[in-house]
């Protein structure tokens, strides 16, 4: 069974192995000795913490195979972004120059680098190693954290975005930072992405520029890929989709990939997500559905995809001896759980 936890300093290794399979591109882990420390400190500290409202805090969760604990999978979560250091964005609108003495009306996009998503709470550093991709693996490693995020609402913004990457070829390059590069900077894009990675993002501030950029001015090729997501991300940005994701024309400096964003109790998960006491009956369990659940806990929450069945007449979910234990939980006590798929 593949279960959700927070990361532990002895996970250091595995997350290791999982940035540099990440590849270029995946600004949230380098390959950074230092820093990968620093995020599993600041991930416990974070945990540990009594929260009335959200601040800096930033959550690591690992997936952990029981039987050998082995670690195949991580994804994290800011409760809030730009307090700290800027955040930027370009966003994507429109300007209009006309005239109407010579009857010309024309409509052009302009990309405005800001810093709208200030405050907001991000879903980060969803990575899924390549022998764990199967079943419900990858969705659990990703919707676990909104049902952890409604449960401890106070730890997070009501808007909640997502950073999804952008295109690049094999070695790292990207169309639209090559365009940047050539008329702004004097590094490549995987440069910048490890700088942005690992905290030193002064250089964008002093180098970006500072007016609205005509995209009719670009290359064909970063023309292109505005807005476009990279196809291994094609998946990830279909499943928060459907969870009501929507991107409002922000995309990322480097690549130019969308971000897209929500409402907390608006996602899908999150909404349709309930929170009842458990009973351990595994006779009964699996006649169930399969559910994505959590304990309500924090420094000690646990995630698992497992079978429940629900008594509506007694309020109570009956689930499996191996899934409780995996849970860390016994009768009585309550789990947050959503469907695994919705039914239409």
């Amino acid at each position: 069974m593949k279960v959700i936890r927070p990361i532990q300093s002895n996970d250091y290794a595995a997350l290791f192995d999982i940035a540099n399979e990440s590849g270029i591109g995946f600004t949230s882990l380098p390959v950074n000795e230092a820093l990968l420390k620093r995020k599993i400190e600041q991930s416990q500290l974070s945990f540990a913490k009594e929260i009335t409202e959200p601040c800096d805090e930033s959550y690591l969760f690992v997936m952990e195979e029981t039987e050998t604990a082995e670690v195949v999978g991580t994804s994290g979560i800011a409760s809030t972004v730009g307090l700290d250091d800027a955040f930027y964005h370009y966003h994507l609108s429109k300007v209009v120059h006309a005239s109407r003495e010579l009857n010309i009306y024309n409509t052009v996009d302009i990309l405005t680098l800001c810093n709208d998503y200030t405050g907001v709470s991000e879903i980060c550093t969803l990575f899924l190693r390549q022998n764990a991709r199967e079943g419900n693996n990858g969705r659990l490693l990703s919707k676990f954290r909104f049902l952890f995020m409604m449960e401890h609402s106070e730890r997070f913004s009501d808007t909640v975005i997502a950073e999804m990457r952008g295109i690049s070829d094999e070695n790292g390059q990207s169309p639209f930072w090559q365009w940047l590069e050539e008329h702004f900077f004097s590094m490549d894009f995987p440069t910048a992405d490890y700088l942005t990675g690992i905290g030193q993002k002064q250089f964008i501030a002093e180098l970006m520029p500072k007016y609205p950029i005509y995209v009719s001015l670009l290359s064909k090729q970063a023309q292109a890929v505005i807005g476009k997501v990279h196809e291994k991300t094609r998946p990830a940005l279909q499943m928060l989709e459907k969870e009501g994701f929507i991107c409002r024309g922000y995309v990322d400096i480097f690549d130019a990939g969308p971000t897209v964003e929500a409402n907390l109790k608006h996602i899908r998960t999150a909404q349709t997500s309930c929170k009842l006491p458990i009973k351990i009956n595994d006779k009964l369990a699996v006649q169930g559905r399969e559910y994505f659940a959590i304990n309500t806990k924090v420094a000690d929450v646990r995630g698992v995809c497992t079978r429940l069945s629900i008594d509506d007449e007694n309020d109570l979910a009956f689930i499996s001896q191996a899934a409780a234990q995996a849970l860390g939980i016994d009768n009585g006590e309550e789990i947050r759980f959503a469907p695994t798929t919705f039914r239409t």
